[in-house]
């Protein structure tokens, strides 16, 4: 059985880091490392179709914060569930085609650094990786119990890994003999007139191994992205500087989580996010936003990066997942 280790947040031991914030991250389509390195030509015909995009939602933002808003673009690469092809048989063709499209990719991420983020100082990872995704787990809501966990039938989130927006089925099985209770359907938290119920997998363990699902580790990505993580009070990750021609290393565990190709970039945390995905996407950032609508997030993050938005004059929504946007793209 895996023991699960209880995290105390950042702000309860250690002052909130200050971040540095853009107005704005846009990340830029996502894809499997198998089309990055099979169907390059299909990437390159969605970042050009992205270039346009990212200049309207720049354009959007100077209107909405004047003309020095700040803007950031990132990507973030399947590394979790995809470990068959090397970071330069990958990122040189990403890098490459997204040049051919006229297109500016700020910030590479990979998304294996949403389940634990290595240190890196002087390009050297130092010490234990922060363990991110076992971070956000802890700070897991629990469901309002419910008959289905009651009376023993179903374990809670925190135990069975599955979390969802809503009341669970009631199956009509009764313990007393001879006796079937009424079928009750599943019903939505907050519905009007009619429910869109969702059952959202967050993990699943294997003998000693943890797995966590690509909406959990979308999710920590999303905050990652607002800024919204601290570890004993520092930032999770920082962005390391990747120089122009630097070889990339042979293993993916070797590259910072977060690396910065744009020595001129806005900084990579934002007050909000807008992400350009493939409509493939759209169950899963369902489920991301139902994660995000059921996580607790330390207080005094909160308070800070709301007090920092408004010194600069802008609004922060309290709930978390106001201040995540996404265009879902036809035809990928």
């Amino acid at each position: 059985m895996i023991r699960q280790p209880t995290y105390r947040e950042s702000s309860e031991e250690s002052a909130v880091a200050p971040l540095p914030m853009a107005h704005l991250s846009i990340e830029i389509g996502h894809f499997s490392l198998d089309e990055i390195v099979d169907e390059t030509d299909k990437i390159r015909a969605e970042f050009r179709r992205a270039v346009p995009l990212v200049r309207a939602f720049t354009e959007s933002a100077r209107v909405e914060f004047g003309p020095d808003a700040r803007v950031s673009t990132c990507y973030l690469a399947d590394d979790y569930f995809q470990t068959d092809h090397k970071p330069a048989e990958v990122l040189d063709r990403l890098l490459g085609v997204a040049a051919d499209a006229g297109l500016t990719i700020d910030y590479l991420a990979r998304e294996s650094g949403c389940h634990e983020a290595p240190v890196f100082t002087g390009g050297v990872a130092v010490g234990e990786p922060i363990p991110v995704a076992a971070m956000v787990a802890a700070r897991l809501i629990a469901q309002p119990e419910e008959e289905e966990t009651a009376n023993g039938r179903r374990p809670p989130t925190t135990e069975s890994g599955w979390l969802c927006n809503g009341r669970r089925e009631q199956t009509g099985r009764s313990r007393a003999a001879m006796h079937r209770e009424e079928y009750v359907p599943p019903r939505e938290h907050g519905a009007r007139e009619h429910s869109i119920f969702l059952d959202v997998e967050l993990w699943h363990d294997r003998r000693d191994e943890r797995r966590w699902s690509c909406p959990f580790l979308a999710a920590v990505w999303q905050l990652l992205r607002l800024g919204m993580l601290r570890y004993h009070g520092a930032a999770v990750v920082e962005p390391q500087q990747w120089l122009e021609g630097r070889d990339w290393p042979t293993a993916w565990r070797d590259l910072p989580p977060v690396v910065r190709l744009n020595e001129q970039a806005a900084p990579f945390t934002a007050y909000r996010t807008m992400s350009m995905l493939p409509k493939r996407y759209l169950p899963i950032e369902h489920a991301v936003r139902v994660i995000l609508d059921h996580l607790a997030i330390d207080d005094d993050i909160a308070a800070y990066v709301t007090a920092q938005g408004f010194a600069e004059g802008v609004g922060v929504p309290a709930k978390v997942v106001e201040r995540v946007g996404h265009l879902l793209l036809e035809g990928t």
